[in-house]
């Protein structure tokens, strides 16, 4: 008598409730040993649950969206051992898929390693890549290296395994999901290298195929129809099974249009494509205007002029944090309807406060600038105009509950934005001395991107360099920022006859006019300045 046994989620280290994103069989078919069953994604990988054993389907217990973990049932199997190469003795009890030798893996098979949530980055350029294929990493080894304009960061490898497949390159750019690389897990990489007899079809045969020779049925199929961009197929949304099948059908997946969500291959696509070559690979689409328009600016070429012919020059290229920076600022300007106010604040007495801190705190090694006073000024101003401590999230104003504050850092690579978390809960000695550490940080292109996330406001102080006034940018998608300069003495006088000389600190507040209006504005100004003529109101 046939009996039912229970097919369950194999040990796939520290993931949880990770989402079935595919089903590769139905009930009622015949499996062999290691088919590809369902395929999971979680924020890293995508991995695919084979088949522990040869079996026909006799009950699937998940759908697609469901989301399973380790001993999850999957499905039962009638008749353990059927389709394998030679019968399998039966089993006493409902066996699971047994746990693969790595700390942190996937089932025995191949997973695509994806580009983790890393805040909302877009299109970073790849500027290292630490493994090559062959390589065996562990997990949490580094895989690559990504630069955005704010930040130096290392994607770890999710997990352990062999890499089979790399899919980018220096110079390309991803975001987060995009598959930087295959890793074979699990007893995989044996299984591929040594083609023993009974080893898995499905599992072999996806191994295979990066290094497929030429003269395989899969190479002729694409020769006969006109070849494969091996590039596209690379970068192709789909998993290992879709991806054996398109090899073993001659199908290129670039030129394949997916209909899972997000634009994913699915199996039925190829077998389409491979049926009726299906429809050209869409024409790239203009690239999405920002929130709130900006695109469709009907403006003149850019100039293209020959300096040289002036005479002598010399070409530079900008920094890559310059290069996405001024993208980001121009999109800011372009689309944030800006206005800017400009007031004065007497620091004077402030001024003295610092200094006598500073003596007292002269052993501790923690210096503090006008900053972080500034800091506890923004956050008491934030709590009296709510307003300007929120985002636009369509037409709807986001008001927030807590006060993140960025400044900005001047790096060698160009401006940095940190963001000093919860001001309202720390000292002035504790802020300053968080100060530094980001600010050395960004000095050394270290910074993390949840350092610079989730600002609410942000301060751009010249102090230390000069000038009057000048027009922040808002940094996206706060609503308000405020500039500072480098304080002046000033001749002062309540009632015109009175003259004494304080000293006087410009403030350039510059606001989103599709939430703020300007007498808000002049009010916010003149309660920030208030408060650092006499910050004991916030500080005591």
């Amino acid at each position: 008598m046939n009996q039912a046994i229970e097919i369950k989620v194999p040990d796939i280290g520290d993931f949880r409730d990770v989402p079935v994103i595919e089903l590769f069989v139905k009930v009622g078919d015949l499996v062999k040993a290691e088919d590809p069953l369902v395929s999971l994604e979680s924020d890293k990988a995508t991995m695919e649950v084979p088949a522990p054993h040869g079996g026909v389907v006799k009950q699937i217990h998940v759908k697609l969206g469901d989301a399973v973990s380790e001993g999850s049932v999957l499905m039962q199997f009638e008749g353990a051992g059927a389709g394998t190469a030679a019968a399998e003795p039966a089993q006493a009890t409902k066996p699971s898929v047994s746990a693969p030798p790595s700390p942190v893996s996937a089932p025995a098979g191949l997973a695509e390693v994806r580009i983790p949530d890393i805040g909302d980055f877009k299109d970073i350029p790849v500027i290292e890549i630490f493994v090559k294929v062959g390589d065996t990493v562990r997990a949490e080894d580094a895989l690559l290296s990504l630069e955005s304009d704010k930040a130096t960061m290392d994607v770890p490898a999710p997990l352990g395994g062999v890499v089979r497949e790399i899919r980018v390159k220096v110079g390309d750019t991803v975001s987060e999901g995009s598959i930087i690389m295959a890793l074979a897990t699990g007893d995989a990489p044996a299984v591929a290298a040594t083609a023993a007899p009974g080893a898995a079809p499905a599992v072999a045969a996806a191994l295979a195929a990066p290094a497929a020779p030429a003269a395989t049925a899969a190479a002729t199929a694409a020769a006969a129809s006109g070849g494969v961009d091996e590039a596209a197929f690379a970068l192709a949304y789909a998993s290992p099974a879709v991806r054996k099948l398109a090899r073993e059908t001659g199908v290129d997946l670039g030129k394949v249009r997916g209909s899972g969500e997000h634009g994913r291959i699915l199996r039925a696509d190829v077998e389409a494509f491979a049926r009726t070559g299906g429809p050209a690979a869409p024409a790239a689409r203009p690239a999405a205007a920002p929130a709130g328009g900006g695109a469709g600016l009907d403006l003149l070429a850019w100039p293209k002029v020959d300096f040289a012919k002036f005479g002598p020059v010399e070409r530079k290229e900008l920094s890559r944090i310059k290069k996405i920076s001024g993208a980001n600022l121009h999109r800011n300007w372009v689309v944030i309807p800006h206005v800017t106010t400009h007031d004065e604040a007497d620091i004077t007495d402030l001024e003295l406060f610092r200094v006598q801190m500073n003596k007292e705190l002269e052993k501790s090694g923690v210096k503090i600038s006008m900053l972080p006073f500034m800091m506890k000024a923004a956050v008491a101003t934030l709590k009296a105009f709510p307003e300007f401590n929120a985002s636009l999230d369509g037409d709807t104003l986001v008001l927030k509950q807590y006060y993140h504050i960025g400044f900005a850092a001047d790096t060698p690579n160009g401006l940095m934005v940190p963001v000093i978390r919860d001001v309202d809960k720390k000292s002035i000695p504790d802020i300053a001395r968080e100060m530094g550490e980001l600010a050395k940080l960004a000095r050394e292109g270290k910074l993390k991107p949840d350092q610079m996330s989730g600002g609410t406001f942000t301060i751009s102080s010249l102090g230390g360099i000069g000038g009057i006034n000048f027009t922040p940018i808002i940094n996206a998608p706060e609503v308000a920022i405020m500039g500072v300069c480098k304080s002046f003495w000033k001749q002062h006088s309540s009632d015109g006859k009175n003259w004494a000389s304080r000293l006087t600190l410009p403030l350039s507040l510059s606001w989103d006019h599709r939430v703020i209006d300007g007498a808000a504005a002049a009010r916010f100004n003149v309660h920030f300045a208030n408060l650092l003529a006499d910050l004991r109101r916030v500080l005591f």
